[in-house]
C-alpha cells in the first residue's frame, strides 16, 4: 500500500532490518527506532499509520512507549514480545495496542497483518457516510473519524471507534461476543473474548459517566453487549 509509513520499534537490529526490508518491499515507507524513547520522538515529529512497537526494550519499554504515543495519535499499533501469556496480551491490549503478535513469528503473517490493519484504518477514516446519529450525548463522525461526548472530544483508538460505530448503528439489539469480534477485527487475528472484553473495558471508561456502572454499553449476562436504546 504506497504513500503508507510505518514506525518500527525494536531493540534487536536484525528484526528492524528484517521488517524494514519486508515492509518497503510492500511499498510502505519504515523509519525504525532502536528504544522506546526513539519511538515516542518519532511518532512526535511525524504522522505514521501504523506503529509495531517491541515490548522488551531498554529503558522505556514498548508499553509505556504505547501509552504515550496513544495520548496524541490514533494509529494502530501492533506489538512484538517474546512473552506470550495471557494477562501479556492484555495487558498490550489495555493500553491501546491493536494486536499482539510473539516471538519468534512469521514476518509474512505480521507484514499482511500490518496490510489489513492500514487497509481497515483507512477505509473508516475515508468513509463519507452519514455520521451515526447522536444518542445518550454521544456522537460519531465517520468522514472525520472523529467521537465526541456532550461536544467534547474524546481520543479513541481505531479499533475502540470501530467497535462504538458497530454497536450504536444497532441500539438496544444483542450482539455476542463472536459476533462483535468478527465485525471489528474480522481476519486479523484468532478470535479471542478476551480482546472483546478489553476493548469494551477501555471504551466504557472513555464515554461512560460511570464505567464501574455502565448505561451505555449493557453487558447481557450470557449472551454479550448492546449499545443502550435512546
Amino acid at each position: 500500500m504506497e504513500n503508507a509509513r510505518i514506525l518500527v520499534a525494536d531493540d534487536e537490529i536484525e528484526i528492524r532490518k528484517l521488517l524494514a526490508k519486508y515492509l518497503e518491499r510492500e511499498g510502505y515507507a519504515v523509519d525504525c527506532a532502536r528504544s522506546g524513547d526513539e519511538a515516542v520522538a518519532l511518532a512526535a515529529a511525524g504522522k505514521y499509520d501504523l506503529a509495531i512497537l517491541d515490548i522488551m526494550m531498554p529503558g522505556l519499554d514498548g508499553l509505556e512507549a504505547c501509552a504515550r504515543i496513544r495520548k496524541d495519535h490514533d494509529m494502530p499499533i501492533i506489538f512484538l514480545s517474546a512473552r506470550d501469556g495471557e494477562s501479556d496480551k492484555v495487558s498490550g491490549l489495555v493500553l491501546g495496542a491493536d494486536d499482539y503478535v510473539t516471538k519468534p513469528f512469521s514476518v509474512n503473517e505480521l507484514v499482511a497483518r500490518a496490510r489489513a490493519h492500514i487497509r481497515r484504518d483507512r477505509i473508516a477514516r475515508e468513509r463519507v457516510a452519514v455520521p451515526v446519529a447522536s444518542s445518550h450525548g454521544i456522537s460519531v463522525d465517520l468522514s472525520r473519524h472523529e467521537v465526541r461526548k456532550d461536544g467534547e472530544p474524546i481520543v479513541l483508538t481505531p479499533k475502540e471507534f470501530d467497535l462504538l460505530v458497530f454497536l450504536m448503528r444497532s441500539p438496544g439489539q444483542v450482539f455476542t461476543k463472536s459476533r462483535i469480534f468478527q465485525a471489528v477485527w474480522g481476519d486479523l487475528a484468532v478470535e479471542d473474548d478476551n480482546t472483546v472484553m478489553v476493548h469494551i473495558r477501555r471504551l466504557r471508561t472513555k464515554i461512560e459517566s460511570d464505567a464501574s456502572r455502565p448505561a451505555l454499553i449493557q453487558t447481557v449476562h450470557g449472551i454479550g453487549y448492546c449499545f443502550a436504546e435512546e
